[in-house]
Parts: structure tokens; C-alpha cells; sequence
């Protein structure tokens, strides 16, 4: 990868900017793409559709506007931050007006050629007002409470509407992500503290916001076999799928869980148990093994970055990546009750994969532009 220290205090040209870009994490970013797409390949029998055709092209279609985002001036996505925050909010609200229902949750907005989740975009939203905040107030002042309003609101608000939907996952992870941020802008262990009671506090009124069926959810994750043809059904067969493939899995094509149809939502959420009961552990530990090399590519990315507001960016698009990892393994082997998170890059969905490839795009993004200098109004220049 070239480094762009050498272009001096120069704006950057195009060229420069391309010869910047990670292209050995957009190798790994298709690598977990191509393993997706051959999954969904195996979930509709050894058919291209209805899925692995569909997410070819999504992925086709993403690809651009991540090439876009990681090749705007970085400046421009600071002072656009709030703006697309604001506008990612509208949608979130939007929801509520003329979301359509699905699986008995009002996530989507359609929009005739697609269906959109907003929430999904909210995730990254939200890490770049954070991060534009966190930039803007000094190491001092981001740990004083009177500045850790303004941050708290931006978190909660969106969280309390993707609840409402309901959509738990993507809830926990705006929370996850926004604590993250809160962290890493300077903000001091005792305000995590309080919030963890405020959170506490608040349980009952977010436990009346859930429908029947996540109640279930929560309830049966402490003991999955006293509903095993109900709320315990889905997790039951997830077990069986993953402790099945064994050490090399059954073969590709070959899931009986899968292909006898015993496993729910095998192109979604649980495609993850797909991988393992046919690639065995060898598979689902190297598709673990990537996510972790994706992950520190991600860090060390951020880390490199001579300004905050890229630091801080780079750092909640890679933890944002971790948490749609690790939640998803961890629901569907057990360890966590089951929410609507899907597999990142792999399990089927339209606004997943554009928000997640815009992510890896603002990550590029802060890395070819790891020299640009920000003050607080957004100008500066190459150092």
C-alpha cells in the first residue's frame, strides 16, 4: 500500500487516492462475499436462486458506492456528519409512518425497486456524528457530563426507535457501538457506570416495548428445552446443525438440517450453522479466522491516522463490524438469546450489505487519507 506522506502539503490527486486504497482488504471483503454467495447457493438446493443470484448483484452494486466513499476527501464526510445523521434519523422515524410490516416487525421502507432498513444505515451514521463530536471538544471537555449529553441523545434516540420497531439487535448494537465511541472520545469510567444503571432502570419499560415472540426469546434462551417445538425451536436446531458437520462438516450441499428444511431461516440469521454443518469446524473457525484478520486490518487502519475524526471513525466501522460478527455466532450457538443481527457479507439481505460495504468504504477512506489533517471546523490539508 502507498504511503501518501510523500505528496507533501498538496491536495490529493485521484491517482494518489487510488494507489492508497487497502486492496488486500477488498480482496478479504470478497473473499467473505464469495463464501456467502456459494452458502446461498447451497441453501436454495444447488440453485442460484432466489438468493445467491440476488446477493451477487447487491454486492456488484454496493461495490461502487464504497469505492465512492473511500475516495471522497475525508474532510467532506466530517462536515456532512450531522447531515447524514439527521437524515438517516428522518428514515428511522419514517419507518413508523410507512414502514411494512414483515415477520412481525415494521423494519422497512418500501420503495417499489427495494426494500430499505433504514436502521441499517443508522449504524453508521451514528459512528460518524459520534465521531465528528468526539473530534470537535478537547480530551477534557469530552469526559465533563455537561458534554456528554448532546452524544448520550444521539445514541438513545435512534435505539428507542429501532426498539419500537421492534428490532432488538440492531437496538443493542447502536447501544454497543455508541458506548464504544463514548469510550474511546475520552469518556470516563464512572459515566459507564451510570449508565449501566440507567440502563437497569430502564429494562421494564424496554421490556414492555418487545413483542410476545422476543419475550419467548429471551425467557427460553436460559432453557431452550422447555419450548423445543416453540420459542426454542429455532436455537434447539441451530445446536444440532452445529454439533453435526464435526470436524469437516458433511460436505457442501450435503446439510440434513439445512436441506430437510429442520433449520430456520437458513439464508439469514442461521446461515452460520449452514457453514458449519457442512464445512464443518476447519470452515466455521477460517471464516472466524478472516473476520478477526478484517477486524485488525480495520484496527490498524484507524490506528494510523494522524487526526481524531479519522482514528475515531476507522475504530467505530470496525467495531461496528465485530459486534454484526459476534453477535450473530454467538445467538446462533447458544451463548446469547436470539436477535435479528445477520452474518456481515454472508447471510442474505439488500440494506445489510450496502451499509456494511459503505462502512469498509469509509475505512479505506480513513486510511488514504491518513495524512489529512482536521481542525474543528473541518478544514486542513497533507502533512
Amino acid at each position: 500500500m502507498a504511503s501518501l506522506s510523500e505528496f507533501g502539503r498538496r491536495e490529493l490527486r485521484l491517482a494518489d487516492k487510488l494507489r492508497g486504497v487497502q486492496w488486500s482488504l477488498i480482496f478479504l471483503i470478497a473473499a467473505i462475499s464469495g463464501l456467502g454467495f456459494a452458502m446461498l447457493y447451497s441453501a436454495a438446493n444447488g440453485d442460484w436462486q432466489p438468493w445467491a443470484s440476488r446477493q451477487m448483484a447487491r454486492f456488484a452494486i454496493a461495490f461502487v458506492p464504497m469505492l465512492v466513499a473511500a475516495l471522497v476527501d475525508i474532510r467532506w464526510w466530517y462536515r456532512a456528519a450531522y447531515w447524514i445523521y439527521g437524515v438517516a434519523l428522518l428514515l428511522v422515524l419514517a419507518v413508523d409512518l410507512r414502514g411494512v410490516v414483515g415477520m412481525g416487525a415494521q423494519r422497512w421502507i418500501d420503495l417499489g425497486f427495494l426494500q430499505l432498513q433504514p436502521s441499517e444505515f443508522m449504524k453508521i451514521a451514528l459512528v460518524l456524528a459520534l465521531a465528528r463530536y468526539f473530534h470537535s471538544r478537547s480530551g477534557e471537555n469530552a469526559g465533563r457530563v455537561l458534554y456528554l449529553i448532546a452524544p448520550a441523545v444521539l445514541i438513545v434516540l435512534p435505539a428507542v426507535l429501532v426498539l419500537k420497531q421492534p428490532d432488538l439487535g440492531t437496538a443493542i448494537m447502536l447501544l454497543a457501538a455508541g458506548a464504544i465511541l463514548f469510550y474511546l472520545g475520552g469518556a470516563r469510567l464512572w459515566v459507564f457506570a451510570a449508565g449501566g444503571i440507567a440502563a437497569l432502570g430502564a429494562a421494564p419499560v424496554a421490556w414492555h416495548m418487545l413483542r410476545d415472540y422476543q419475550k419467548s426469546r429471551l425467557t427460553t434462551f436460559l432453557n431452550p428445552d422447555n419450548d423445543p417445538l416453540g420459542a426454542g425451536y429455532h436455537i434447539l436446531q441451530s445446536k444440532i446443525a452445529l454439533g453435526s458437520g464435526g470436524l469437516f462438516g458433511k460436505g457442501f450441499l450435503l446439510g440434513t438440517q439445512s436441506h430437510l428444511s429442520f433449520l430456520p431461516e437458513k439464508q439469514t440469521d442461521f446461515i452460520f450453522t449452514m457453514i458449519a454443518e457442512e464445512l464443518g469446524l476447519v470452515g466455521g473457525l477460517s471464516l472466524l479466522a478472516i473476520y478477526a484478520l478484517v477486524i485488525g486490518y480495520g484496527f490498524a487502519i484507524a490506528l494510523r491516522s494522524r487526526n481524531n475524526f479519522g482514528r475515531l471513525l476507522g475504530l467505530g466501522i470496525a467495531s461496528n463490524f465485530f459486534l454484526y460478527a459476534f453477535i450473530n455466532t454467538a445467538m446462533v450457538m447458544g451463548l446469547i438469546p436470539v436477535v435479528g443481527v445477520p452474518l456481515p457479507l454472508i447471510s442474505y439481505g439488500g440494506t445489510a450489505m450496502v451499509a456494511v460495504m459503505l462502512g469498509f468504504g469509509l475505512l479505506m477512506n480513513v486510511g488514504i487519507h491518513r495524512d489529512v489533517q482536521i481542525n474543528r471546523l473541518g478544514e486542513g490539508g497533507a502533512d
